[in-house]
């Protein structure tokens, strides 16, 4: 009996990577595959200097020196690190080819690697009329906007909510908020009122949620932050949320990851990306910063107390600007 192959099951081996190409590759990978080194990659992305040094290191583990540098050598030796000794020290950097690369490894594959599974937009047409009930509610204080789009806005905002939220329960307060942020963002009347900052990382779950409450409660109202992600997480990080409990009570509300709108970019003053690459759309008449800090949701709670004091020297450089 002859066996045939089914037209579904055809081999597509002509588009597979070549086997010198993933040797190097998974070459990389290997030399990566070990937390501290991970850690000690991110630390040395993060860092505002563009480089750290063994000394700067050695504070990630309680392992001796010569381990530090072992691993380091492991990330050199295969070319994701580059070095230059300066006196007694050895200083680190990405190499810059793979600076792209490490990037989306850290900001991108991380978050989403340690996160929640994502949730699909189930039950919308359970809720629907809640929905509805809300759009109506939000026309009052919007007669400008068509009814329609008021609609759209809700709903949108219930199923981009939906993708990835842990508690279903807090889903229709958590789209109604959201869906009040968006449309005042479309009503917005740039010529008039607080200053606006947005900022954006990739799960919002973490540094764009501290460096939002640490403006507006550093700024008493003077200016109004808000943050949103590329790639939005389930939930804001315990730690990050029990740290905005303490920096901003009112701020904590509102502190659930939400995804990034273009009209959210329109209606900012300033966007401040951290760590999220090239996600936000270019507006005339915006200010862009970046600002290079680590991701709370990698780091330990002490680690956590660092990235915030160092959101927070950034935002009172910020405030002095406005």
């Amino acid at each position: 009996m002859t066996m045939t192959t089914p037209l579904d099951c055809a081999p597509t081996t002509a588009h597979a990577m070549g086997e010198p190409a993933a040797a190097t590759l998974a070459a990389t990978l290997k030399s990566l595959a070990d937390p501290l080194r991970v850690r000690m990659l991110s630390a040395i992305s993060s860092d505002p200097r563009g480089e750290a040094c063994v000394c700067d290191l050695e504070q990630l583990s309680a392992v001796s020196q010569p381990t530090i540098s072992h691993h380091l050598k492991v990330m050199r030796d295969a070319g994701v690190l580059e070095s230059e000794r300066r006196g007694t020290w050895v200083y680190y950097r990405i190499t810059p080819r793979l600076r792209p690369a490490v990037t989306t490894l850290l900001d991108s594959f991380a978050p989403a690697a340690v996160s929640a599974p994502e949730r699909t937009g189930e039950g919308l047409s359970d809720v629907d009329g809640q929905l509805t009930r809300i759009a109506g509610e939000l026309q009052e204080l919007h007669p400008a906007l068509d009814a329609q789009l008021i609609l759209h806005v809700v709903r949108e905002s219930y199923a981009g909510l939906a993708r990835r939220a842990t508690v279903s329960s807090l889903l229709i307060p958590l789209a109604e908020r959201f869906a009040r942020q968006r449309l005042d963002d479309l009503s917005r009347d740039r010529t008039a009122g607080a200053a606006r900052v947005l900022f954006v990382c990739v799960a919002n779950a973490g540094r764009s949620q501290l460096a939002a409450a640490l403006v507006n409660q550093r700024s008493g109202g003077r200016v109004i932050a808000r943050s949103a992600g590329s790639s939005p997480a389930g939930e804001v990080h315990p730690h990050v949320r029990s740290l905005i409990a303490e920096i901003d009570p009112a701020s904590s509300v509102d502190a659930y990851p939400k995804p990034l709108t273009d009209d959210a970019v329109r209606a900012a003053d300033i966007v401040v990306t951290m760590g999220c690459g090239d996600v936000c759309p270019v507006i005339p008449g915006v200010r862009y910063e970046d600002w290079a800090v680590g991701d709370p949701a990698l780091a330990s709670p002490e680690g956590v107390a660092a990235i915030r004091d160092d959101i927070a020297q950034h935002v009172d450089r910020l405030l002095a600007t406005l």
